[in-house]
């Protein structure tokens, strides 16, 4: 008995956070926007230097100033609010220090370098693979769901809890008794709960907002198939003429109206086809049973088939392109912007229709 508890000791040490993931989504989409909107004023102001004769004073030192004033207002102060403040400022940060990542790995200081595009792309995607394997290997333990729980609580006790939030730390406190947690705790984290005050949820409120001002048109769910059989007949074609080109060794032809080309075996090729090739295998199935069945997971399975197609696309247009596939790439989220607003709405009805806790991820 004593070595099976040392073990569950042992296992649970190292506890996940139930805001961890949602945040480190946040502060890679903020890193993403710094950089897009630090090139394009640089572009229109012509590269201005910040400092006088010999000095040049990089942004990636503003870049990591930020990441340390994060750090330590981290370390320093308690609350909800310092955790939305060093995740916008530590994104803004690691944005500044990546976006001069072609200086950091070329002899002569290259701003410009080409792979550089490639090279932010790659470390965001892993980051990002890496925070959802994190959060999804496993599901959350009674020790895990007591913990952020006690987090929230104790949050609330100082500065209050809106309601949302003091709602789900309930469903983690639920979800903790249901599975074993210790009664005594779940007695004590429920009368801290009971005790936080009630508070106005501003940033909530904000969250709301930003969906309302999206016209009614791109929400609605009539765009689920229109993607769907969109990345169907995008994968087949990109698997048929790149398996086709694979095959003839590579094809070109032009005239005075046409232009039309067949890649040849490469390493870009070998991507493309395997993103296709999966692609395809995801989404085919999925469309043919999104209408004959209330189960999610036909959505869920064209969810993970938007973003790998999007995400490896994007990866081969990076290399080759630059900064000029992110047009392609914004095309790729907003499909699954619609995904994954309609496949969350779909949760939330039938968490409403069964009465059983949401499980999205937490909001703000």
């Amino acid at each position: 008995m004593l070595d099976k508890r040392l073990k569950t000791d042992r296992r649970n040490r190292v506890l996940r956070d139930a805001y961890g993931g949602p945040s480190g989504e946040a502060f890679m989409v903020i890193a993403i926007l710094t950089i897009l909107l630090t090139r394009a004023y640089l572009h229109l102001t012509d590269y201005p230097q910040v400092g006088g004769g010999n000095l040049h004073i990089a942004h990636a030192l503003y870049g990591g100033a930020l990441m340390m004033l994060a750090l330590l207002i981290g370390w320093t102060f308690l609350g909800f609010a310092t955790r939305v403040v060093c995740v916008v400022l530590g994104g803004i940060g690691f944005g500044l220090f990546l976006d001069e990542v072609g200086k950091f790995v070329t002899k002569d200081n290259d701003y410009f370098y080409g792979p550089s595009a490639e090279m932010m792309y790659v470390l965001v995607v892993v980051l990002l693979v890496l925070g959802r394997i994190v959060r999804d290997v496993r599901p959350p333990t009674p020790e895990e769901c007591l913990s952020n729980a006690a987090a929230i609580a104790a949050s609330g006790i100082v500065s209050g809890l809106p309601e949302h939030r003091r709602e789900w730390a309930r469903l983690l406190v639920d979800r903790a008794e249901a599975d074993g947690g210790d009664p005594e705790v779940v007695a004590d984290i429920r009368s801290l709960l009971a005790h936080a005050a009630p508070v106005p949820a501003r940033l909530r409120a904000l969250q709301e907002l930003v969906p309302r001002l999206i016209p009614d048109f791109f929400r609605s769910p009539r765009w689920v198939p229109v993607v769907g059989w969109i990345l169907v007949a995008l994968s087949f074609l990109g698997l048929a003429f790149g398996a086709l080109g694979v095959a003839l060794g590579g094809y070109f032809y032009e005239d005075d109206k046409v232009t039309f080309e067949l890649a040849g075996m490469s390493v870009a090729t070998a991507i493309l086809l395997v993103s296709a090739t999966i692609t395809f295998a995801l989404a085919l199935p999925a469309m043919l049973y999104m209408n004959r069945t209330d189960r999610l997971w036909p959505i869920r399975l064209l969810r993970d088939a938007a973003l790998i197609f999007t995400m490896l696309n994007a990866l081969v247009q990076f290399a080759t392109s630059g900064f000029a596939a992110v047009a392609n790439l914004g095309v790729g989220l907003f499909a699954l912007l619609v995904l994954n607003y309609n496949m969350n709405r779909r949760i939330a009805a039938r968490a409403e229709l069964l009465r059983t806790p949401v499980a999205v991820a937490p909001g703000a």
